[in-house]
């Protein structure tokens, strides 16, 4: 028995199930009872969600929850906006979408690898028409169809009528943020299942999760909590109270890791925390570093313009929903308010990390992840005597050495491809928090 169940161990560890997963709370699908975490159990300190909502205030917010394990542990709203109220979700319906896809091609509707064409017809663009029979639906989710994103006046990024959407150059060879022709999914799920957006998106997900909105000219408008609701469901990997819903896994983890080669942030209309580098729209320039650095490395965000917010970190076991006016200038999907949010968030976490109930908050930014050559480590906050251990599921070491305040950058490209843990250790051995990282061939 002893031995059945260490290898029942192994089998979960290798598999990559998340602890907490067999934990998740989900609220009904009808009313308002939704279960509560106490901040306190969670290790937050008063003054630190003070000072959060008080950011939040001051940055033109609207509405602000975080799940833990998808009960709420804070949920606040601003001024006069209240649960009931209803808000745009703007480009973070992107991240919508992209489930709505992977439901269709579920259901033997559609194929990301079919061309656009199928469903719109010759003529879509003003593209040559041979360029155009390039241009397939996974471009389209991967913002890669080589149509022009900035076309001339009366024209704009949003357009999506065919005399807007011109050749720039050939699909899957740049990466360029282009809400027109990814707009243009939804029309092309409707071809194919013969019902409208609307009818789609709340038959397919929307009736199974509980969650109510409406797409208006192709942008969702829901409640905070239909937002919250989305978000569970994608950290519950498509799940729902132990029903899959998105039961296609490759489909799934294909939409929340990097897509393709020139913005490695940016999944199936998902952006992805902890890679090396990243882009942003409007921009052809390549950054350094991962996308929200005070956050979590395996956080994965539905953005959308003025700074609307659904964030999902597997590893913490959250949910983060914002709604509101631009909280700086008006940016798309990413801004400075990312980082500056997350620092707030991180901060909650003032309890002792050693003497704190469950899970253990993650002390570390990794990148990228997966790593290749190199592995950055940098701690959210440093303790003395901390040491840093490396290790592969099974439990053999790979590194172990002193963690510097500033952290540090390990030589990986002799491991294994693979998952491995990255361990913090207090003085006498103990370990303080562990997360997962992956090695590419």
């Amino acid at each position: 028995m002893k031995h059945f169940f260490s290898f029942c161990l192994l089998v979960v560890l290798l598999c990559g199930v998340p602890a907490a997963a067999q934990q998740l709370y989900y609220p009904p699908l009808a009313g308002t009872t939704w279960a509560t975490v106490s901040p306190q159990s969670l290790g937050w300190c008063a003054p630190a969600q003070d000072s959060l909502l008080a950011f939040l205030g001051r940055k033109n917010t609207k509405s602000f929850l975080i799940l833990k394990d998808g009960r709420l542990a804070l949920e606040h709203y601003f001024g006069t906006y209240t649960q009931d109220s209803v808000w745009y979700w703007a480009s973070a319906g992107k991240s919508l979408t992209a489930v709505l896809v992977g439901l269709a091609q579920q259901e033997g509707l559609m194929s990301i690898e079919d061309s656009t064409s199928r469903f719109l017809g010759r003529g879509w663009t003003t593209a040559p028409a041979a360029k155009e029979r390039l241009i397939r639906l996974r471009h389209q989710l991967t913002m890669t169809t080589g149509l022009d994103e900035t076309p001339p006046p009366p024209c704009d990024n949003e357009s999506s009528t065919p005399g807007c959407l011109r050749y720039r150059t050939d699909a899957g060879t740049r990466w360029a943020y282009h809400t027109g022709a990814y707009r243009l999914l939804q029309d092309e799920i409707a071809a194919a299942s013969g019902l409208t957006a609307n009818q789609f998106t709340n038959q397919r997900l929307g009736s199974r999760i509980g969650m109510v909105g409406l797409w208006y000219n192709y942008v969702y408008y829901s409640r905070a909590r239909d937002m919250a609701r989305f978000g569970l469901f994608v950290l519950s990997r498509g799940s729902w109270n132990g029903t899959a819903i998105l039961r296609d896994t490759a489909y799934f983890r294909r939409m929340t890791t990097p897509s393709q080669a020139f913005n490695r942030s940016y999944g199936y209309l998902w952006w992805l925390n902890g890679q090396a580098s990243y882009m942003l729209p409007q921009s052809q320039l390549t950054l350094p570093g991962p996308l929200v650095p005070t956050a979590p490395t395996d956080l994965i965000a539905a953005l959308g313009k003025n700074d609307q917010k659904i964030y999902v970190v597997p590893s913490l076991g959250l949910v983060v929903v914002r709604q509101g006016q631009s909280a700086e200038a008006s940016k798309l999907a990413v801004s400075s308010f990312d980082t500056e949010l997350w620092r707030y968030i991180m901060q909650l976490y003032c309890k002792p990390l050693a003497t704190t109930d469950g899970p253990s908050p993650v002390l570390l930014e990794l990148y990228p992840n997966p790593a290749g050559q190199q592995l950055t480590i940098r701690p959210y906050r440093a303790g003395a005597d901390q040491q840093l251990r490396c290790t592969d599921l099974l439990g053999r070491q790979m590194s172990r050495q002193p963690l510097p305040a500033a952290g540090l950058t390990l030589p990986v490209a002799a491991w294994p491809a693979g998952t491995y843990l990255v361990q913090v250790l207090d003085a006498r051995g103990a370990v303080l928090s562990s997360q997962r990282v992956s090695k590419q061939p």
